[in-house]
């Protein structure tokens, strides 16, 4: 049911914030609706909602501000980021801060819609319809029920995107992926424009995290021409 999940909505104008309001609570989620990007964050640190709308201008700061506050809180839930430009440099930023995926208005509420159930269906339900819970790449052991991944023991923080992609690129280990299969697996919608953007700019924060060296990556592979594919071993 819907109603289980807590959406936070961080949004400056009333008539747009209520209109949303109305459109999700139709859809049977709970909603907290905060005007200020402060007073989001401190919302979202004590309450730890399932999701989070944050618009890109704000009365005290901009979005991408409040989105990377968020994450160096260790914050992982998705980071819905609406913006009402379609310049890419705001789109990559926002996705540069640790925003899961973004939408540019004006947006219809069924689009809307589409996006939360996407990332909440990712994010919070069955990731996979395997019998093992455990997969491996090289030295990382990705724990399916738990979402985590760790290395020697350690664990490594991911977004719930970057986990989500992580466990795609294993499940199809050696196989040449493109964009454009990644963001229908990974982000449950159909390409656009921007999907090569959006999926380079989360292989490269992957990368960041899960190669020994991200200038120089041994496990995630580009295929010139179609995207990218993770080896069973890493290579030298």
């Amino acid at each position: 049911m819907n109603s289980s999940f807590q959406i936070l909505l961080i949004e400056d104008d009333p008539a747009v914030a209520q209109s949303l309001s109305a459109g999700l609570e139709r859809d049977h989620y709970l909603v907290t609706w905060k005007a200020l990007g402060v007073q989001g964050v401190e919302h979202a640190r004590e309450h730890h909602p399932h999701l989070i709308i944050l618009d890109l201008r704000l009365p005290d700061g901009s979005g991408f501000d409040f989105c990377r506050q968020m994450r160096q809180m260790g914050l992982r839930q998705p980071i819905l980021m609406l913006t009402a430009y379609r310049d890419e440099t705001d789109k990559v930023l926002g996705l540069e801060m640790g925003a899961d995926d973004y939408i540019t208005k004006p947006f219809g509420l069924r689009e809307l819609l589409s996006r939360v159930r996407a990332q909440l269906r990712r994010a919070y339900g069955d990731l996979s319809n395997v019998d093992a819970d455990l997969l491996y790449a090289g030295d990382l052991v990705v724990d399916q029920t738990r979402g985590q991944v760790t290395r020697a023991g350690q664990a490594i923080i991911l977004t719930p995107t970057e986990f989500r992609l992580l466990v795609y690129l294993i499940r199809h280990r050696n196989q040449a992926l493109s964009r454009s299969q990644i963001v229908e697996a990974v982000w449950g919608y159909a390409p656009d424009v921007d999907s090569d953007r959006t999926v380079n700019v989360h292989i490269r924060h992957l990368r960041e995290k899960v190669e020994a060296d991200s200038s120089r990556p041994s496990l995630i592979l580009t295929v010139s021409g179609i995207g990218y594919r993770l080896v069973d071993r890493p290579i030298p």
